[in-house]
């Protein structure tokens, strides 16, 4: 909720700070620059320290600066707060998705796929919760903040109390009785490997489409196509609802060549961005269109990006390729909502739509035609765990 709703704030900050657009631009998105540092280091506590308190410790990060941020005396400060509100998501990211692919090792997409559905009733609720609490309250962006921050910190002591550590530090099934094991002989030894490097740049262009369409995205409709605030919040809400594909897409990762899964998502995504900056003018269809790019954009090519990335390594690096994934998919997406403004303001929103939902997008297609899916781990039949043969007269 928090991240989806700062965006619809960026407006009345830029007039509060009498910012210009490409600084409205870059606070928008300047929270990946956290995620980006954060992915990798993060990847390193969880080898070290319980991830349930891992977790405590993102969350913590994270809302905290929320708070700070109502705070900020100008460009720099928000710039300052956002980035390290993106360290604490990182953290917290990078933990949630690395218990995840241990626990349900055999359905890992789906349940990434699970775990971004939430992320989408969030994504699809904050912006419409956002606004209200700031048409309610006087309209100071800094009230919706408030809320934020301090609801991330009662979520936080639910977790503590009841999240079990049976779930949260498991360290894989190792009985031989288990119905399939992983097979990951083949795969190199340590982390960076050929498929690895192509999956972490797919992951950048995608995340570097996704936030310059998330950052700009309100700027666009009210400034571009004259939408209300109430009619922007709703296009943007529809992100998070396309979002709820994570579990059928997370389905059919786990079940058909992911390759092939991720290539027609990266293909739908880019035909929806670039229609959404030069076709369509009306609310109904951009909010479909938001809808498709969040459902094939988020909804889809996250969970099996992120598994990919995950099966590209032996389990003894998972924490390490969680925390790549973040990094890569987070990290130079900083730039993205800054460079479009930039983008925008030389060439209009069309045009700027070009770098941003066809350049991209193509350069992922070329990554994942050229990613080698017979060298990621997969589950096997454990012939241990079947009953053995008799013979009777």
């Amino acid at each position: 909720m928090d991240r989806t709703m700062f965006p619809q704030l960026v407006p009345y900050i830029r007039q509060y700070f009498h910012m210009t657009l490409v600084q409205s631009g870059f606070i928008s998105t300047m929270f990946t620059l956290g995620m980006g540092l954060g992915g990798i280091p993060a990847g390193y506590l969880l080898d070290r320290y319980s991830r349930k308190w891992v977790v405590v410790l993102g969350i913590c990060i994270y809302s905290a600066f929320t708070l700070l941020n109502t705070h900020a005396f100008g460009f720099w400060s928000m710039t300052t707060n956002c980035v390290i509100t993106g360290i604490g998501e990182a953290i917290q990211q990078t933990a949630l998705y690395t218990m995840l692919a241990m626990f349900f090792f055999r359905t890992r997409t789906l349940m990434l796929g699970g775990m971004n559905v939430f992320y989408g009733v969030g994504a699809f609720v904050g912006p419409n919760v956002g606004v209200w609490i700031f048409l309610r309250t006087g309209q100071h962006w800094q009230i919706p903040l408030y809320y934020f921050g301090f609801m991330g910190f009662a979520i936080c002591i639910v977790w503590i109390l009841f999240a079990p550590k049976a779930f949260t530090d498991f360290t894989g099934n190792s009985s031989s009785k288990a119905t399939f094991t992983l097979k990951e002989d083949h795969l190199p030894d340590g982390v960076l490997s050929r498929n690895l490097i192509l999956i972490s740049i797919l992951n950048i262009m995608v995340g570097f489409s996704s936030f310059s369409s998330q950052g700009m995205y309100p700027t666009f409709l009210k400034t571009h196509l004259g939408f209300n605030p109430a009619t922007t919040a709703w296009c943007a809400s529809m992100y998070g609802l396309g979002s709820f594909l994570g579990l059928p897409a997370g389905y059919l990762g786990d079940k058909l060549n992911q390759k092939w899964v991720v290539f027609v998502a990266i293909f739908i995504s880019m035909c929806s961005g670039y229609s959404m900056y030069n076709f369509a003018t009306r609310p109904g269809t951009q909010a479909f269109l938001m809808f498709l790019v969040g459902g094939f954009g988020t909804g889809c090519l996250f969970p099996n990006v992120y598994a990919l990335t995950q099966r590209s390594v032996k389990k003894a690096y998972l924490g390490r390729a969680s925390g790549l994934a973040s990094s890569a998919h987070y990290g130079p997406a900083l730039l993205a909502g800054g460079f479009f403004a930039w983008l925008v303001s030389h060439m209009g929103w069309g045009k700027g739509a070009i770098v941003t939902w066809i350049v991209c997008p193509l350069i992922s297609l070329v990554c994942i035609l050229l990613f080698d899916y017979d060298k990621t781990s997969r589950l096997v039949k454990n012939p241990a765990a079947e009953p053995s043969a008799t013979t009777t007269a």
